[in-house]
């Protein structure tokens, strides 16, 4: 079963790039990206919650995507962008508009609610891994008295 998780947000990943013009010589690294954020994902929903573990997530693909970018000596925004599709909840948003149009308003702002937090930690998580990222580039560059 994780196995063919790790696959499709491989696979998802790499497709969302080649949509996002990334250059064609950075697409298995992109899917890469994807893949492990995803990796990461599953294996903490059994003791985190769908937000906790979509944060911890994403900022595992914002360190990535700057350690690709530093190695490729490309912008980060190409392996970011790409490597947070698999957290990305647009079944749940859609559900949640399902259930508007259904008249079924407490789910349909739970499901709201829900789809919104996440959205929010995959925000979180990449300026988290961005500032972090920024204190360890400024710390490296100051001359040592």
């Amino acid at each position: 079963m994780i196995f063919e998780q790790l696959i499709t947000s491989f696979v998802a990943t790499a497709a969302f790039g080649i949509l996002f013009n990334a250059p064609r010589r950075y697409l298995i690294q992109c899917g890469f990206v994807g893949m492990m954020g995803w990796l990461l994902y599953i294996l903490l929903l059994p003791d985190f919650n769908v937000v906790q573990a979509t944060l911890a997530a994403t900022f595992f693909v914002g360190l990535i995507s700057i350690v690709f970018a530093k190695i490729y000596r490309t912008p980060v925004i190409i392996f970011s962008v790409s490597g947070i599709i698999p957290l990305v909840p647009g079944g749940l948003a859609y559900d949640a508009m399902r259930k508007f149009v259904e008249n079924d308003y407490n789910t349909a702002i739970q499901l709201a609610a829900k789809a919104f937090l996440i959205s929010g930690s995959i925000a979180i998580g990449l300026v988290i891994s961005e500032v972090l990222n920024q204190a360890v580039r400024k710390l490296s560059k100051k001359p040592h008295s």
